[in-house]
């Protein structure tokens, strides 16, 4: 039975059965998708204390107040809808006549295709706030989606269908957030909603680290990338990117090097030199792809929050993604921004990025995934290579590129679409990460010169990366 998927009927007619279960449903934007599921499973008057749809704009700010941003789908309205009605049910409902109730209060605001427009996604946020027992403090689970299906019709279904497994895991897969994440997918599939954020908070989930559950929604591909702030919390993607210019620099930072930062440095100092970008209006990512953090193997979720926990001390937002190609990493970022973007990156990845062995699985091969990269307004920033004193420079006016290949790369360097960094330190040119992390490991001497200042004593006083 452990393994026996409920329907979403079977699930709500288990809440409803549930002498326990009471509480409220508030949505917006998607029609009452979610509440319909428990009225249909019959004794929905044993779970369902108030449903209602503020819809008209003016009555939602009547009742929740108004959104200086404008904005109705977005995580501070969600949060309102939440804390109000859940406020609304302590104060309505008498604990005398309820002693054994555990309240929640469920709230979506979504945004589905709209009519005559099926080029416009639909997506939103949903969460619920639920107690266990009555007389604990309640939790929160706040997701965000991205609704795949073209038609608006089918979108509200799945809202519909995600909502009663949200209410579902909340109730009976807090104890295993890992069960909890998995079962949001219950008769549904990633082509029809993608979940690219999830936070759990209160005393039930004091032990979770919402990093991990951000890790877990790009190993399970429920999303392709998250994205971490400076303190360390998950961030929607949207709200970082949208209409942004965006530099990323993608490596393992196993730890973070003087390289990286010489990198990120002298690929910004470019970056804002150019007329469409403006430095107000600029996003640099850390990016580590997933493939990166399964180099040995599984994924080690400590080396994991190793690497985020240090990027993130020196003020660092990282992205965690599920892209191995670049290509793919420009599209992601062309659902949120038409702005100029920009890539740093080594020769060696330079080198890869024109290897027609890496475009086998497209049918137009090379030609279709160059295509893809740089079909958009990019700027790509190229650190050399000088693995030793005695090797020789390598630059990207140097680098040996496939003869039948060698024209197309010549376009893209003559029209100053890859550009050499110059401005380097070759002092840290022999830097590489791995052997800083071997150094680390065996407590030898000397890797504190390597790696950013302050960074040597996060290592030390936090002992991450196998430090004794």
């Amino acid at each position: 039975m452990e393994n026996v998927i409920l329907s979403p009927a079977q699930k709500a007619l288990n809440i409803n059965l549930d002498e326990h279960i009471y509480g409220t449903f508030s949505e917006i934007g998607a029609g009452q998708e979610v509440v319909r599921h428990f009225f249909r499973a019959g004794g929905a008057s044993g779970t369902i204390a108030k449903a209602m749809s503020a819809y008209d704009m003016d009555v939602s700010d009547a009742i929740y107040g108004k959104e200086e941003s404008g904005r109705y789908v977005c995580e501070s309205r969600l949060q309102k809808m939440i804390n109000r009605e859940y406020l609304l049910l302590e104060e309505r409902l008498d604990r005398k006549q309820h002693p054994n109730k555990s309240f929640f209060s469920f709230a979506n605001t979504i945004t589905t295709t709209k009519y005559h427009d099926d080029q416009e996604p639909g997506h939103g946020w949903m969460g619920v706030r639920f107690q266990l027992k009555a007389n604990e403090k309640p939790n929160d689970v706040i997701i965000h989606i991205r609704l795949h299906d073209l038609e608006a019709k089918l979108q509200q279904e799945t809202v519909g269908i995600l909502g009663v497994n949200l209410i579902y895991a909340s109730f009976y897969y807090q104890d295993s957030p890992e069960k909890f994440i998995r079962s949001l997918y219950d008769n549904l599939n990633r082509k029809q909603v993608e979940i690219d954020m999830v936070q759990m908070n209160g005393e039930k989930f004091e032990s979770v680290d919402n990093r991990l559950l951000s890790l877990l929604l790009v190993k399970n591909k429920m999303t392709e990338a998250v994205i971490f702030g400076p303190d360390g919390q998950n961030l929607q993607p949207s709200d970082v990117l949208y209409k942004k210019n965006i530099l990323t620099l993608r490596g393992s930072f196993r730890p973070v090097t003087k390289v990286n930062i010489d990198m990120i440095k002298n690929g910004l100092n470019e970056f804002i030199k150019e007329n469409k970008v403006k430095e107000e209006n600029l996003q640099v990512l850390f990016e580590i792809t997933l493939n990166n953090l399964k180099s040995e193997g599984d994924i080690n979720e400590k080396d994991f929050l190793d690497r985020v926990d240090v990027l993130c001390s020196i003020g660092q937002t990282v992205m965690i993604s599920n892209y191995q190609r670049y290509y793919k990493l420009l599209d992601y970022f062309g659902r949120f921004t038409d702005e100029r973007l920009g890539v740093i990156l080594g020769v060696t990845n330079l080198q890869e990025i024109f290897d027609a062995k890496f475009y086998r699985h497209l049918n137009g091969g090379i030609l279709e995934g160059i295509g893809k990269m740089f079909n958009r307004d990019i700027k790509v920033y190229v650190y050399p290579y000088k693995p030793n004193k005695d090797s020789d420079l390598k630059t990207s006016k140097n680098l040996s590129i496939q003869p039948r290949i060698k024209p197309l790369y010549d376009f893209f360097t003559f029209n100053k679409r890859i550009i050499d960094l110059n401005n380097y330190n070759s002092d840290y040119l022999s830097i590489f990460s791995r052997k800083v992390l071997t150094m680390i490991r065996d407590d030898e001497e000397g890797w504190e010169k390597m790696v950013p200042t302050y960074v040597d004593n996060i290592i030390k006083e936090n002992k991450l990366f196998g430090h004794k």
